[in-house]
């Protein structure tokens, strides 16, 4: 890790210094010798003027790779500086999903010039799977598949394979189909290669097996591999006709979308949230979020202000405020990101949602019981008043109950305001 950083700043500094020089041929040097993967992660972390400068210098051959690994907001950057003949040739060679994945984004003109760019195999095999909204199998999926029959030998499976130059990335099992390509199981690798030559297929074959429905949603995919450990898994339609392969590479990127997604949405920003996106593109997708805030803030403030008489009466209650408001705070926030780690991984579902609030309604009292005694004794002791002991105590007790179940995107809305009117409301009632 300690390496890497380092290296990533030598690029940096390395790419600074040569921009300013008028000559980029060490830098092209450094790219030439890391794989797509690390070359992606170096377009992601400098500001945007190195970002471009750096996507120049990657050869036609690596470019490809590069920007099927770039997140999607930077893969546009690069994208809508291109044609159609352009992307259908630093395309080449990539997997059918990947292709996919980039066509996705661009404008109907744009992909319907790429996909005239290349062959009618390629061409037919892309169309079939843009068909499928991208966050279903089907807009996953891989079409290149290799498939066998159920009749044939071991051996015979054994030399068609070694017909092929290669085969497709992370293949731990081959598909087994029949004459009208509805899927029947798989054989396995392992399978293949330790059992006799002389063996049948339907012999060894797994039939043990629930492929995807081409329609299944990409996060149910992910449940589905996370469960099972799955490498790969078979793709088929309403007849059970075999369309293509899931693999784990593709379900992980689904996985580290949903997860960023749901990070970056307790904040209120975009999965498309670039960390050295440029001013005038930050800007804009955040203020409507801060503009919303700002108004669940007048909220809050408006909610202070009904209480100002009390307030100008007693100033300990200022002192105190931010007490009550801070503990909700932590236990919504608790129950937030619970909340969010339970759907990112498919464990909240209709049916157990009223067990889950009502855990959460009862941690939250007994916490805010425990608490609310331990404040009200050191305010006592503090301020030797066992008014404000009971007022602060009864408002803790009251905000951390009713934040714990509204863990939301304005939580602290909620939280200001419900530990605000309790604790001022209480204090309105026993103090005047």
């Amino acid at each position: 890790m300690i390496a890497s950083a380092e290296k990533n700043t030598n690029l940096l500094s390395i790419l600074g210094r040569a921009i300013d020089a008028g000559t980029l041929n060490h830098a092209q040097e450094m790219l030439h010798h890391l794989s797509a993967p690390d070359i992606a992660h170096e377009l992601e972390t400098p500001p945007p003027r190195y970002r471009h400068v750096l996507w120049e210098l990657i050869g036609e051959d690596k470019s490809g790779e590069v920007l099927q690994a770039l997140p999607d907001d930077i893969q546009m950057e690069f994208l809508n500086d291109m044609d159609g003949p352009k992307i259908a040739l630093i395309t080449a060679g990539l997997n059918v999903d990947d292709v996919v994945d980039i066509l996705q984004q661009l404008p109907g003109q744009v992909v319907s010039e790429a996909l005239q760019s290349i062959s009618t195999q390629d061409r037919l095999r892309l169309e079939s799977v843009l068909t499928y909204d991208e966050e279903t199998a089907g807009g996953l999926m891989d079409t290149q598949v290799i498939t066998v029959r159920a009749d044939i030998t071991l051996d015979a499976v054994l030399r068609y394979l070694r017909r092929h130059s290669e085969i497709p990335h992370i293949t731990d099992n081959l598909f087994v189909v029949n004459r009208h390509d509805r899927f029947l199981g798989l054989l396995p690798l392992s399978q293949l290669l330790t059992s006799s030559p002389t063996a049948v297929v339907s012999d060894v074959m797994n039939t043990d097996v629930q492929p995807l429905h081409v329609d299944l949603s990409d996060a149910e995919v992910g449940q589905l591999f996370q469960r099972q450990n799955l490498v790969s898994a078979p793709v088929v339609d309403n007849k059970n006709r075999l369309l293509g392969r899931i693999t784990v590479d593709d379900v992980l990127n689904v996985i580290v979308e949903d997860a960023d997604q749901s990070l970056l949405a307790m904040g209120g920003l975009s999965i498309h949230e670039d960390t050295f996106a440029s001013v005038w593109r930050t800007a804009p997708r955040r203020v409507i979020w801060l503009g919303f805030n700002l108004a669940t803030a007048l909220l809050a403030s408006m909610a202070i202000s009904l209480f100002e008489a009390t307030l100008d009466k007693v100033v300990a209650l200022a002192i105190l405020m931010p007490i009550v408001a801070s503990m909700g705070g932590v236990a919504g926030s608790q129950t937030l990101t619970l909340i969010i780690r339970g759907l990112a991984i498919g464990q909240i579902e209709r049916g157990n949602i009223r067990w889950l609030m009502s855990k959460e309604f009862a941690v939250g009292a007994l916490n805010g019981l425990l608490w609310a005694l331990a404040t009200g004794i050191i305010v006592s002791v503090w301020f030797a008043d066992w008014h404000l002991a009971l007022i602060i105590g009864l408002a803790m007790l009251i905000n951390i109950t009713a934040t714990a179940l509204a863990g939301s995107v304005i939580l602290t809305t909620i939280t200001d305001i419900v530990g605000f009117v309790s604790f001022l409301g209480l204090s309105t009632w026993l103090l005047t």
